[in-house]
């Protein structure tokens, strides 16, 4: 049986304007929309191919009153929610949303870190809906990455809640830039904000065939390319952009065609300036 404590298993957009979202990410990446809203709440999932990629839903009212804005969700898969829970509280973080059965899917908390990066835990109630997708299939999240105000506080807050290990430290001008892995599997990365980043919070970044088409859609769309594309070591190019409601996301590819830069000794720990 796959242990996926630890590991991210799903992704969710809360955002302001349902509708718009739903057409600016599947321009954007591709992504299909089926619709599974329910009487006192709309929501979307986006898929690929077959396969369910993550969740679309409005920004609840009263997420709303306390100032929350649109975001990317993502959702760390534990083995038992509420002692996760009171873990988190123990070591200085906040619940946002305290541990709550949806339906006979899941329970889950939204919680966020000492330095009020926003994410959720989870436990599916049925185990055949954990499942993983590939990190390098386009339209998936390939890469997750905290910009902390404090990264050593952040990752030893991480260390104890999900037993994440350090892969490796990018040194570089920028600053520097670790590596986090989950049973031996490295899936992202942390390091301390540039100031002009105004909070701690999660980037997700999604894969895709082509990075300049890709940013090219996402300003057709109405959205921001914040920064890039740029390339990084091993060859990917990568952009972090903003939706047209603001939330966050990032795209990651392969392959770019002479656009962007790429600056000796560079890290992906770049001084990006969020609108």
């Amino acid at each position: 049986m796959v242990d996926y404590h630890g590991r991210f298993v799903w992704y969710e957009l809360m955002t302001t304007d349902v509708a718009a979202a739903k057409t600016f990410y599947t321009k954007v990446l591709g992504w299909g929309a089926q619709d599974a809203s329910m009487p006192n709440m709309a929501y979307i999932f986006f898929t690929v191919g077959n396969a369910f990629a993550s969740g679309l839903m409005g920004l609840p009212e009263e997420a709303k009153k306390t100032g929350t804005t649109p975001r990317w969700i993502g959702y760390v898969a534990v083995n038992d929610v509420d002692a996760t829970v009171d873990r988190i509280r123990r070591l200085g973080g906040a619940v946002h949303v305290p541990p709550t059965d949806l339906l006979n899917i899941s329970r889950f908390s939204i919680v966020a870190d000492p330095q009020s990066a926003s994410l959720a835990v989870i436990k599916w109630l049925k185990p055949r809906r954990q499942q993983l997708g590939d990190l390098e299939e386009p339209g998936r999240v390939g890469w997750h990455e905290l910009l902390a105000a404090d990264c050593g506080a952040a990752f030893d807050f991480y260390r104890q809640l999900f037993d994440w290990k350090k892969a490796d430290a990018d040194t570089a001008p920028s600053g520097n830039y670790h590596l986090f892995s989950v049973k031996g599997q490295t899936i992202g990365g942390m390091y301390t904000k540039p100031p002009l980043v105004p909070v701690p919070l999660w980037l997700y970044y999604f894969n895709v065939r082509d990075i300049n088409a890709a940013a090219e859609r996402v300003k057709a769309g109405g959205g921001q390319v914040l920064e890039g594309p740029v390339e990084v070591p091993g060859g990917d190019w990568i952009a972090r952009c903003a939706d047209p409601q603001g939330a966050m996301f990032a795209l990651e590819g392969k392959r770019a065609r002479g656009v962007g830069y790429f600056a000796p000794g560079a890290s992906r720990a770049l001084t990006w300036k969020p609108g």
